[in-house]
């Protein structure tokens, strides 16, 4: 399988996985900040930049975004991940199954939302699907801007769209169009929080935002009330996207957490 990816800097292995439509461009200033210390190694997910397109007719896991940079893992002794909104749940998913690989995990805002039909409100679980199916009957009637719409505004703030000139709505529209499958990643995925509690780091990393959306903020307080050992951090500045919007106050927390004992 064909991965695009961006490899930059010299010392213990930084594996950023990005978010939705961004893609690896989004960590531009945070490897800019790493490279001087770590060896950066930034991919780009199914249908992002040059990387294969899903091409399966099965619906797309985490487990398959992850075997596309599997040979990170083969070719590094230890990996500290940092994962951003999907590319946070893809970040869950990497150290699920390579463990003993695993140094630091960062996750920002990760997206598993199958955990709240199981450990939330049935509302929040619904504000999720309604999203999903907002991107699932657009992509079918190829009416993607108007999914594009509803998807910046749910998650950059109501009025966002607006914002955007002609040229950034038409890129943002296209870039959209991985999420079709990333949805089914998100939606079906099957692990159990006690089975997170198990594999994942005991002194994971969570970034957040107290003003996030609804959603992100009932799966972080499932993660305060479950996972007593995290270690968990509020950003002051930005929302969902503060990586993107607020490098200054988000990467220096990056920094301090991987550099840390």
């Amino acid at each position: 399988m064909k991965l695009d990816f961006i490899e930059q800097g010299q010392g213990s292995a930084v594996l950023l996985i990005h978010s939705t439509v961004a893609g690896n461009k989004q960590w531009r200033k945070l490897i800019e900040y790493l490279s001087p210390h770590y060896r950066i190694l930034a991919p780009n997910l199914f249908g992002y930049g040059s990387t294969i397109k899903w091409n399966k007719e099965r619906a797309q896991t985490l487990s398959d975004q992850v075997d596309l940079f599997r040979s990170f893992f083969e070719q590094n002794e230890s990996v500290s991940i940092v994962g951003h909104s999907f590319g946070g749940s893809v970040a869950m998913m990497a150290a699920k199954k390579y463990p003993e690989k695993i140094k630091k995990l960062v996750l920002i805002e990760p997206n598993p939302f199958y955990l709240l039909e199981h450990y939330s409100d049935p509302e929040s679980y619904q504000e999720a699907l309604n999203l999903r199916d907002i991107i699932k009957t657009n992509a079918t009637k190829e009416t993607w801007v108007q999914a594009a719409e509803q998807f910046a505004d749910y998650w950059n703030g109501s009025g966002t769209w607006k914002k955007m000139d002609q040229i950034r709505r038409e890129k943002f529209a296209e870039a959209l169009k991985p999420n079709f499958h990333e949805f089914d990643c998100v939606i079906n995925e099957t692990t159990t929080l006690e089975e997170w509690r198990d594999v994942l780091p005991l002194n994971t990393h969570i970034l957040f935002s107290e003003k996030t959306v609804n959603s992100i903020r009932k799966i972080v307080t499932i993660f305060e009330e479950t996972m007593p050992n995290w270690i968990f951090h509020s950003y002051g500045e930005g929302t969902h996207m503060a990586p993107l919007t607020h490098p200054n106050t988000v990467n220096p927390i990056i920094h301090k957490i991987l550099t840390e004992a």
